[in-house]
């Protein structure tokens, strides 16, 4: 257990990125709530999180991260749930199948409600109000009122997250998930694509080797493992007294755990060293991660790392680069010789995303999916080269057929942004797009296998 913490020692530290509530006492009030109500997830999940990290950490499976940029009240629906559990299946199957490796599932879903912001106002037509930061704090509209912080909207988040949990397990133990239905995954606009055709092929493929399995005596009832798979949830630790109020004592191995997700990371603008977010943090068990920009510095990382992984733990912490796509050959080598030379043991994980966001000829915010690509690609030939193992993605997207990003199979151009535009805040990937990025990714992680059995 870390010395000198409780959840609450984050109090006393420099905070970024919280907001203002102007009702302290309700604020107070809802906080107490919250600390009463029951665990969203469990301790002994988290440590079998942790543990299946540390397989990625050695170079022996894959981790899978992607959900929403930011979960919706308005979009709370069975459905939507469904479609971005689906595209998380349909790429970690590409990827195990493609690649022989097992793939580790993290949503960021159940409790991703909460964005940082690059400022804390923002000016409409010479009106000026307190940014949006996602549904838990306040509201998208563009008024007075609604913009204001409501302590009570962390209520309703956590209520949305236990029923978006309780759907996913019933999806993902309930049958939902079996291998037997990789056909049924395919989204109906994805079965008109491309890829679409490409995941056919593949699943014809899979159905066949479970025909042989089954011939051979390995079936459902001798191996259940076919039916149901496990989903862990991810959300950036943000709002730290909601956080604060999900941490409990685990009564089996006496250590804090935060019960809202199973997985909390420390965003690219709150990792300051002496801030409250890595403060939280520190003290908690759950498997964490950081995000590094491009102005992540050997000696901050470092840090970070004695900070949040003292025991140098594999699984403990993931480092999730977010260079850019023009950013990451110059910066992320130095990061990841630097680790290797010390002997840290992290998960590497690569967000393709965040660096890659430019604003449309059209207004939109948008992400080019070649430059996308590009950073998938960089990182991966710069882990290879460095003799370490690129160990995750960590992905903005959506089961929907949205246009929010440009390019990919479906060619969408900035004339195409306004079609089917319905993010909050940042542009995602569409499942055709999560999946072509699927198949590069297995192509990757086959090759790094074959060149490890050949050097063995």
């Amino acid at each position: 257990m870390a010395r000198d913490w409780q959840p609450d020692s984050w109090r006393s530290r420099p905070v970024q990125q919280m907001p203002a509530y102007p009702d302290a006492a309700a604020l107070a009030e809802v906080e107490r709530r919250l600390a009463s109500y029951p665990p969203l997830v469990f301790a002994g999940e988290a440590r079998t999180l942790k543990e299946r990290l540390a397989e990625v950490c050695a170079g022996r499976a894959f981790l899978l991260q992607g959900g929403d940029c930011a979960e919706a009240f308005a979009d709370f629906q069975a459905d939507k749930i469904r479609d971005t559990l689906r595209v998380l299946l349909q790429m970690a199957v590409v990827l195990t199948f493609g690649a022989g490796m097992p793939v580790v599932k993290l949503g960021r879903i159940a409790g991703q409600f909460a964005k940082p912001r690059s400022a804390p106002t923002e000016v409409v037509n010479g009106k000026e109000l307190p940014s949006y930061r996602g549904d838990i704090v306040n509201a998208i509209d563009f008024d007075e009122t609604a913009r204001v912080p409501d302590p009570y909207r962390q209520l309703q988040a956590y209520s949305q997250a236990a029923a978006t949990l309780n759907l996913l397990r019933a999806f993902t133990q309930g049958g939902y998930a079996s291998l037997t239905r990789v056909h049924q995954w395919t989204l109906g606009f994805l079965d008109r694509s491309p890829q679409g055709e490409r995941y056919r092929d593949m699943a014809h493929r899979i159905t066949e080797a479970l025909d042989f399995m089954r011939a051979c005596g390995v079936t459902d009832l001798t191996t259940p493992e076919i039916t149901r798979t496990q989903l862990y949830t991810s959300h950036e630790a943000l709002l730290l007294g909601f956080e604060q109020a999900m941490t409990r004592v685990d009564s089996t191995s006496g250590l804090w755990y935060d019960t809202s997700a199973h997985f909390l990371w420390i965003g690219d603008r709150t990792r300051q060293l002496d801030g409250a977010h890595v403060e939280f943090c520190r003290g908690i068990a759950n498997p964490l991660g950081v995000k590094a920009g491009p102005t992540m510095t050997v000696e901050d990382l470092l840090r970070l790392c004695d900070v949040l992984n003292p025991q140098n733990e594999p699984g403990r912490l993931t480092v999730i680069s977010r260079m850019g796509h023009d950013k990451i050959e110059k910066h992320l080598p130095i990061l990841v010789r630097a680790l290797k030379s010390h002997g840290r043991n992290v998960v590497w994980a690569c967000d393709p995303m965040h660096g890659n966001t430019i604003k449309s000829s059209t207004g939109y915010k948008t992400r080019p999916f070649d430059r996308i690509l590009s950073e998938v690609r960089s990182f991966f030939a710069i882990h290879k080269a460095e003799g370490t193992h690129a160990g995750g993605i960590h992905l903005e997207m959506t089961g929907q057929d949205v246009t929010e990003c440009t390019g990919g199979a479906q060619a969408i151009t900035d004339a195409c942004l306004q079609d089917r535009y319905h993010t909050y805040c940042d542009p995602r990937l569409n499942a055709q797009q999560a999946l072509e990025l699927a198949f590069l990714m297995a192509e990757a992680l086959k090759e790094e296998r074959q060149l490890l059995r050949a050097a063995s």
